[in-house]
């Protein structure tokens, strides 16, 4: 089995609907701040933000997700408690109506974490 490496080679690998509900969501992700960048991590469509973690997209068999990351460098420091990367997703019904502003709610929150943590 040949191993799909690249971000365009996700994408075309999945089978319709999922297909083309990914490459609009990829859009919307990336048409909703022009600092948002489009990588690959975890073998998945990853999406950053001034380098850190942001959103992704994810076919878990026949789930569509979206999730959103609170990057762990980004919360506050604990003396003795290691922090973790949050997450939070919303499944996605390949076959409906994409939720457009829910997904650039969530992407606005996220970027404002990291624009106020990062003093912006």
């Amino acid at each position: 089995m040949t191993t799909i490496k690249t971000l365009e080679g996700y994408y075309l690998s999945k089978p319709e609907p999922y297909q083309s509900c990914l490459l609009a969501l990829r859009d919307i992700v990336l048409s909703a701040h022009a600092g948002i960048e489009h990588v690959r991590k975890f073998q998945i469509p990853f999406f950053t933000y001034k380098d850190k973690k942001l959103a992704y997209l994810w076919l878990d068999k026949k789930k569509l997700k979206m999730g959103f990351c609170w990057d762990k460098s980004l919360q506050p420091v604990v003396e003795g408690i290691r922090p973790k990367d949050k997450y939070e997703s919303i499944i996605i019904d390949a076959n409906a109506d994409i939720p457009i502003d829910l997904i650039l709610e969530k992407l606005n929150y996220y970027v404002d974490l990291i624009d106020v943590s990062n003093g912006a």
